[in-house]
């Protein structure tokens, strides 16, 4: 197992049921729908990565490939740039800083993370050896 990819899931998890707690209970109130719904698009691959950590971290064990911690790692700079942009944006939209809307064009390459991460994943599971 890789110790590092599971602390980091176990953090991440942590971190997204207390995004989502206060999204559900003070963030509902004050923002609009559309950027609550922001928001919880964050919160919810947020915590799809925390367990795309933790099962990478596990695979370790299994398939102990540079790729394999490479998956995970892209996992873990999906979630802040796909994530974190998304939070930063609904804070944007909430405060009214149209001049910072640009700030969701950083989305995409959190989601090309996932998507690499992902395939890196699949691609361990046809590998015999570690190069």
């Amino acid at each position: 197992m890789h110790k590092g990819l599971l602390k980091a899931g176990a953090v991440s998890g942590a971190i997204t049921v207390i995004l989502g707690a206060f999204a559900a209970h003070a963030l509902r109130a004050r923002l609009s729908a559309e950027s609550l719904s922001i928001f919880e698009t964050g919160v919810r691959y947020q915590f799809y990565h925390a367990f795309a950590l933790i099962l990478t971290g596990i695979l370790y064990k299994e398939f102990p490939f540079n790729l394999t911690v490479w998956a995970g790692k892209l996992f873990f700079w999906g979630t802040i740039l796909f994530s974190g942009s998304l939070y930063l944006l609904t804070y944007i939209k909430h405060i009214g800083k149209a001049e910072l809307f640009w700030i969701g064009a950083i989305t995409p390459f959190g989601g090309a993370a996932f998507i690499v991460g992902w395939i890196l994943l699949l691609r361990i599971f046809f590998r015999k050896h570690n190069p």
